[in-house]
């Protein structure tokens, strides 16, 4: 016989304020199976959960109610509760009567009216609960990190640190991402380099990481805590074991003309290269589409210079399976696509440049070797342009969001041109400000209160040349007038975007994505550096456009995301997980082609002779997430999801 306990919360104000809790009290007394019935006004501090336990105690309920907030925010609390009491926790159901109720109504009556069928349809659900178990399944303790700039360098040495094995895939031959490629760092604007290589080389020689560089996933399996990932080691044609990184190959190649991608196209390199001179690991790697050996078959000149027979013409891609227990996913961004700037004279006026082409001028370790000049002719501009927002915030680019860095990077580069360039001048057109961070907004009015730039609120229409010289055409929306400046030099706070391959690889990879391309965190105040996936972490530009700070700091949350994950040898889920009737299935694998968690799959039935009957659709419980869209596929009617079965929802609406 069921003997329910209805415990109704006042939650301050939130819910009493348009519920009458004590008539809702009264109402559900009288409810078949209710044997008691109680309000509070905080149930959920010590006081009120210390009587919830009392009662299940005295009265031997077989399940509880608890009137309150949404079941995301103390569900967990209530079943701690039940299970100090002596009660299985899933016998413990939350009737949410704050946001689906007082929050949403104005008129008393009609909110408290509601509650009651609220309540009373999860009164009927829990008493036909199941004592269910939570899932217990083994952790293999190796983390996986897929990045190597700044965010997933930070995660994978916390990770180490703390004593557990990394495994840090990077796609590009040497470590550091696009924070390698700076100058100074706002608002302290110290090298970056001096910040990034260190943590490159402790990386590189830490004895729990294990560096796979020019390395991509190729494919991942499997549920949290027991991954299966394939990772593809591209050739670099260069033995890493052999080479000791001396550099004599790229001196000899005669393929010298090379744009490099490191310098954003305004540095040369040689066919044979490694992307900057502090690369980590600073072991070259030939580009196949501009080696002459693999064009014509002629030259290997770098074999013929290298003494210690390093390279390999002969080098295949090779394959790595491995175990993973948890992945953090920190692919980084990239920049928008320059051809959309048509108006500003990206790709046509030489001297119309990035804000990362400007950095790898500005970096002593970049093209110019330190020094502001001009692509087109090597001099030395006077009157420099920066355009913010270019690209940003302009629905008609593709990019309505903030790329949140602009204005920091751009002011930035205004005080790096004056401190090389002191007879110079430089103009920036602005949309507005947005300086948050600590001591961000102090660095961008050291900007313009010193004289070092001067800001014009307002868009530009139109950059072109006129006489070697190029003009900007745009408003000052303070003065009400339009304004053009002439320039030497054009400077594009350019969008922040996803990796041109991001959405593709989310689906390997498994999670969710925004309409751009990020990848969606599981919730934004909740749960901000968790996946859709359990076991699978975000950290950094991935994710939404991030400064250096913010992406270390929710590196550092997935590493110890991570490292809760790894404190026990098995982890305890949810047993909210499909179920399915053998008995009844009709082996027609809607289920399977429906999951999309790949958690179900065919199993064989025998006789005792060992003899094929059917085949039926087996739910793995380490990889169900209980999603339940297996249940509305089965034609059988052979699945039901634990803890939502047809009888409960059922019972539920009849109890409405």
């Amino acid at each position: 016989m069921a003997k329910i306990g209805v415990f109704i919360c006042h939650c301050g104000e939130n819910v009493a304020a348009k519920v009458d809790c004590t008539r809702l009290a009264a109402a559900m007394g009288e409810h078949p199976g209710v044997a008691v019935s109680v309000e509070y006004k905080y149930f959920c501090s010590d006081p009120g959960q210390e009587s919830v336990k009392k009662a299940i105690r005295d009265n031997n309920l077989t399940g509880i109610v608890i009137a309150a907030c949404s079941p995301r925010m103390h569900e967990a609390t209530f079943r701690k509760a039940c299970a100090e009491a002596g009660l299985n926790p899933y016998l413990c159901e939350i009737a949410n009567i704050r946001e689906q109720c007082s929050w949403v109504h104005t008129d008393v009556n009609m909110a408290t009216e509601k509650a009651m069928d609220i309540t009373r349809s999860m009164v009927e659900k829990v008493k036909r609960n199941n004592k269910l178990q939570p899932i217990e399944v083994p952790v293999t303790r190796r983390a996986l990190v897929i990045g190597g700039g700044i965010a997933g360098l930070q995660a994978a040495l916390d990770i180490a640190n703390a004593g557990q094995e990394v495994v840090l895939v990077e796609r590009e031959p040497s470590l550091g991402g696009h924070m390698a490629q700076l100058s100074e760092t706002f608002p302290t604007l110290d090298c970056s380099q001096c910040i990034m290589t260190p943590r490159m080389v402790e990386t590189a020689q830490h004895p729990n990481i294990r560096l796979l560089t020019y390395a991509e996933v190729e494919s991942v399996d499997g549920y949290i805590g027991n991954f299966k990932v394939r990772i593809r080691m591209k050739s670099r044609y260069v033995d890493i074991h052999k080479c000791t990184g001396c550099g004599e190959c790229m001196t000899k190649c005669p393929v010298k003309k090379i744009s490099s991608e490191f310098d954003c196209a305004l540095g040369k390199r040689t066919a044979i290269y490694t992307p900057f001179a502090q690369s980590v690991p600073n072991i070259p790697v030939i580009d196949k589409a501009s080696c002459i050996f693999f064009k014509n078959g002629k030259c290997k000149v770098c074999q013929k210079t290298c003494q210690i027979n390093a390279i390999d013409f002969e080098m295949q891609d090779e394959f790595i399976d491995l175990e993973i227990g948890a992945i953090v996913v920190a692919t980084g961004f990239q920049i928008q696509n320059t051809a959309v700037y048509g108006e500003y004279g990206y790709g046509k006026f030489p001297d119309v440049i990035t804000g990362l082409q400007f950095e790898r001028l500005a970096s002593a370790s970049g093209p110019t070797a330190g020094k502001i000049l001009r692509p087109s002719d090597g001099s030395e501009p006077q009157n420099v342009v920066f355009i913010q927002c270019a690209g940003s915030r302009d629905p008609s680019k593709g990019v309505r969001y903030c790329s949140k860095i602009c204005c920091m990077y751009t002011a930035k580069h205004a005080m790096l041109y004056a401190h090389k360039a002191h007879e110079g001048k430089t103009h920036i057109f602005y949309m507005d400000i947005r300086a948050a961070g600590k001591g961000y907004d102090e660095f961008t009015r050291r900007a313009i209160e010193d004289d070092e730039a001067s800001y014009i609120r307002g868009r530009v229409s139109k950059v072109w040349q006129e006489n070697g010289k190029l003009m900007v055409r745009g408003v000052d929306t303070l003065l009400g007038k339009p304004v053009t400046v002439v320039a030497d030099m054009v400077v594009l706070a350019t969008a922040m975007v996803p990796q041109s391959d991001a959405k593709e690889f989310a689906k390997i990879i498994g999670i969710a994505y925004d309409e751009y391309g990020f990848y969606n965190e599981a919730h934004l105040k909740l749960r901000p550096v968790e996946s859709s996936t359990a076991g699978v972490f975000l950290a950094g530009a991935c994710q939404s456009p991030k400064d250096i700070p913010d992406s270390v700091a929710q590196a550092s949350a997935t590493a110890s995301k991570v490292l809760a994950l790894f404190s026990k040898e098995t982890l305890e889920r949810e047993p909210v997980i499909a179920m399915n009737n053998e008995a009844t299935c009709a082996g027609c694998w809607g289920c399977v082609l429906a999951c999309p968690y790949n958690a179900i799959e065919k199993k064989d039935i025998r006789d005792r002779s060992g003899r094929l009957i059917k085949q039926v659709a087996y739910i793995n419980p380490g990889l169900c997430q209980g999603c339940g869209t297996c249940v509305t596929f089965c034609r059988s009617n052979s699945i039901d999801l634990a803890g939502f079965t047809e009888k409960q929802i059922f019972a539920e609406v009849m109890g409405l």
